[in-house]
C-alpha cells in the first residue's frame, strides 16, 4: 500500500486500510461517546456538588439567623433585667437617703439627750451636796420627757450603747 500523488495504489490493501479507517472513525466515535459520557457525568457531579454547596450555605444561613434570634432574645432579657436593676437601685438610693436623714435627726436627738443627761448629772451632784434626800431629785428627773412619749414609742429601732460612750461622743 503505497501512496503516490495522493491516491491509494493497491485494491486489496485499500479494503484493509478502509477497514482501519472505519475502525478509526468508529474508535473516534466511541472515544467521543465516552468523552461525552464523562462530560455529562462531570456536569451532573458538578450540579450535585453545587446543589450540596447551596444546601450547606442555606443551612449555615439558617443557623446564623437562628443565632441572631437567640441573641436578640437574650439581649432583650438583659435589657429588661438591667432596667429592673436600675429601678431597684434608684429605690434603694431613695431609701438610703431617707435613712441617712433619719440617722442625722436621731444623732441630733441623741446629742441633745446627752447634753440633758450631762446637765442633770451636774445639777444632781450640785444639789446632792445641798439636798439631803436624793429621792426628790430622782423623782423629778424620772418624770422629765424631753421629746414626748411618741419619740420613744416609735417603731424606729434604737441603738443601744453604753451610756459612758454616749456621754462623751458629742463633746
Amino acid at each position: 500500500m503505497t501512496l503516490s500523488g495522493g491516491t491509494l495504489s493497491s485494491g486489496t490493501s485499500s479494503d484493509s486500510s478502509h477497514g482501519t479507517r472505519c475502525y478509526g472513525a468508529e474508535g473516534d466515535m466511541e472515544l467521543q461517546a465516552r468523552m461525552e459520557l464523562k462530560r455529562k457525568r462531570r456536569m451532573e457531579s458538578n450540579r450535585e456538588s453545587a446543589k450540596r454547596s447551596r444546601q450547606r450555605k442555606q443551612q449555615h444561613l439558617d443557623d446564623l439567623n437562628s443565632q441572631v434570634d437567640q441573641l436578640r432574645m437574650k439581649n432583650q432579657q438583659l435589657i429588661t433585667a438591667l432596667s429592673i436593676t436600675a429601678q431597684n437601685y434608684a429605690a434603694t438610693e431613695a431609701q438610703n437617703s431617707v435613712l441617712r436623714t433619719q440617722m442625722t435627726e436621731l444623732e441630733g436627738r441623741l446629742c441633745a439627750l446627752r447634753e440633758i443627761i450631762c446637765h442633770m448629772n451636774a445639777n444632781q451632784f450640785a444639789n446632792a451636796a445641798t439636798v439631803t434626800n436624793p429621792s426628790t431629785i430622782m423623782g423629778a428627773t424620772t418624770n422629765y420627757d424631753a421629746f414626748g412619749a411618741s419619740a420613744w414609742n416609735s417603731r424606729m429601732p434604737m441603738v443601744q450603747q453604753p451610756i459612758d460612750h454616749l456621754l462623751y461622743q458629742c463633746f
